[in-house]
């Protein structure tokens, strides 16, 4: 078994000096959110299997700070949609998207989720973001978990580097006008 160094989280830009450290508080914030990630995971066929194979213990996707999975939109910020959405599950996807409290993000997983994958039917969403915004989409009919992996890496990204404010921007309420959300 090959023994891995554990992930340091590198030190924001700031100011050092003999025992002390200054920084800016957004930073700061965005390292914490980044590393605690609490995911939803929304899983209705293959993808979501390959979901459960990311956490478990080959691929551990605690490591990354997305140990504490939620079940309530309520105390998730981070949506992952796995799998075929049917257009009168649309409704409750959405649904479960406008309860989850700011900020947040999503994460189609797979083919399915991402374009309606090999279902081009009259039953299937040709993609999640038909009715809600999605920020990072994993390829694949189904993803690997290191794809998987990948995504939440992406989405730690986006949200490390993310301003405070970009929530109350314009953009982001012009953004989510575009989706008919409040």
């Amino acid at each position: 078994m090959i023994k891995q160094r554990p992930r340091v989280v590198e030190r924001p830009e700031g100011y050092v000096g003999e025992g002390f450290f200054a920084t800016n508080i957004e930073k700061v914030i965005g390292i914490a959110r980044a590393n605690s990630i609490w995911p939803l995971p929304f899983a209705t066929s293959c993808c979501g299997i390959e979901f459960m194979a990311t956490m478990g213990a080959n691929y551990d996707l605690a490591r990354f700070g997305a140990e504490r999975l939620s079940f309530s939109p309520r105390q998730a910020d981070l949506l992952m949609v796995m799998g075929t959405i049917a257009k009168k599950m649309a409704p409750v996807l959405r649904q479960v998207y406008e309860q989850m409290a700011e900020p947040k993000w999503v994460i189609a997983v797979g083919a399915c989720a991402s374009s309606g994958g090999i279902f081009d039917t009259y039953a299937v969403l040709q993609g999640i973001d038909k009715v809600i915004p999605v920020d990072v989409y994993v390829p694949g009919c189904p993803p690997r978990p290191e794809q998987i992996i990948d995504g939440v890496m992406k989405i730690q990204e986006l949200v490390k580097n993310e301003s405070l404010r970009r929530r109350q921007s314009e953009e982001y309420r012009h953004l989510l006008a575009s989706y008919k959300i409040d």
